[in-house]
């Protein structure tokens, strides 16, 4: 989004014709739109604004709810956006650490600032980027507690705020290239904006939490602080820090899972120790992937009564089934060919057409291989290949 247009959006009469705008969906028609619009006589910088916004607005449903309805948003800024339903988990650590004012350091369009005002803490949230830091000042005036400023991480004086000292920071670091539309993402913790040494030394200093990828390598998180990675409906979403009061005690290891049903999460003082590999067995589980990054799944192995179907792969194997939150359960229905023209065989056979492939610990594409089988029946079935015992596996499961 360039200033111009910003400036367009912004204004009374942009602002009345967003509002105005049928809900955006797939079947909008958007040549007839902009026909229609600028027949009205609205310049075509501005009504490229709304639709973009409203487009956005669309999208933005899944992490924000109703309230996308009253924001606004650039591409880059949503995309990177933490989710309200997480926003507000971040927001109660805060909260119960009684911690009072936070400094919302690199804040984007202001989703977690967002979730800290409703809960009546006084915020400061800052952006380096102007349209950004606009965007967030917007999304944020319903709350009189919160404060936007277009400043970098690095320049704010958090002893010296307008609303007084801060006593907790939070800070999500910029891992994408700069820009509001097609960034890419930056690969080394180097790049990050601000850096990590700048993150980690408010760590030592305040309450702080940091939000990184759930990919972040593992070596570089320090060692007092709480490491918690949450899944949303399966989907891994991101690693959080936690320092001083923020992290609880005795936690060092946490996989958080949100779904429809509610919460659960599994913790521990320590990265745990896997299960011993063993037979395959009548079941076998795919961990959530947060407990995989968390590296709990010894832990959950335990719980389950289960064993590493390999050693160094995530599936786990058991003679029987159980409930758990958080891993999958397949039973395992018969073992096929590794051999790709005998497994075609075997599924055509069976009438398979529509195959889910999952693999772990094997070098293929599920897609690549998809297209090879050819399978043209009317039966759907998943497959997992993989290694037991350290031997390649072709599996045939279902669901439990």
């Amino acid at each position: 989004m360039e200033r111009s247009e910003l400036v367009a959006l912004l204004s009374p009469e942009g602002l009345r014709l967003l509002d105005s705008l049928p809900e955006w969906d797939s079947s909008t028609d958007v040549v007839r739109t902009v026909a229609a619009l600028r027949k009205e006589g609205h310049p075509p910088e501005l009504v490229a604004a709304v639709l973009s916004q409203a487009r956005l607005r669309a999208k933005a449903a899944g992490k924000f709810g109703e309230f996308a309805n009253t924001m606004l948003f650039t591409e880059a800024g949503l995309e990177q956006a933490t989710r309200l339903r997480v926003a507000a988990l971040h927001a109660g650590r805060f909260a119960a650490a009684g911690v009072q004012h936070v400094a919302d350091l690199g804040c984007g369009i202001g989703g977690d600032a967002l979730a800290m005002a409703a809960l009546e803490l006084r915020v400061t949230a800052a952006d380096a980027d102007e349209v950004t830091a606009t965007l967030a000042s917007f999304n944020l005036a319903p709350f009189p507690r919160a404060t936007v400023l277009h400043a970098r991480a690095e320049e704010i004086d958090l002893d010296g705020l307008a609303d007084g000292p801060a006593d907790g920071v939070y800070l999500d670091p910029a891992r994408r290239s700069s820009g509001h539309s097609n960034t890419s993402r930056l690969t080394r913790p180097e790049d990050y904006t601000p850096s990590l040494d700048f993150a980690f030394g408010l760590g030592d200093r305040l309450p702080t939490g940091v939000k990184l990828g759930p990919g972040f390598d593992r070596e570089l998180i320090p060692a007092g602080a709480e490491a918690q990675w949450v899944s949303v409906d399966g989907a891994l979403v991101e690693m959080g820090l936690w320092f001083g009061a923020l992290a609880r005690p005795g936690v060092r290891r946490s996989a958080l899972l949100l779904g429809k049903a509610g919460s659960h999460e599994l913790s521990a003082a320590a990265d745990s120790a896997d299960a011993e590999a063993g037979a395959l067995g009548a079941y076998i589980y795919e961990p959530d992937g947060a407990v995989i990054r968390a590296r709990l799944i010894g832990d959950l192995a335990r719980s389950l009564d289960a064993r590493m179907l390999s050693e160094g792969i995530a599936y786990l194997t058991a003679d029987a089934a159980h409930e758990t939150p958080f891993a999958t359960c397949f039973r395992v229905l018969e073992q096929l060919p590794n051999d790709e023209k005998k497994l075609k065989a075997a599924l055509a056979a069976r009438g398979i057409g529509t195959l889910e492939i999952k693999k772990r610990g094997i070098d293929i594409d599920p897609a690549t291989l998809r297209t090879r089988l050819k399978l043209t029946g009317s039966a759907s079935a998943t497959i997992v290949l993989t290694r037991a015992a350290g031997k390649h596996v072709t599996l045939l499961v279902e669901r439990v």
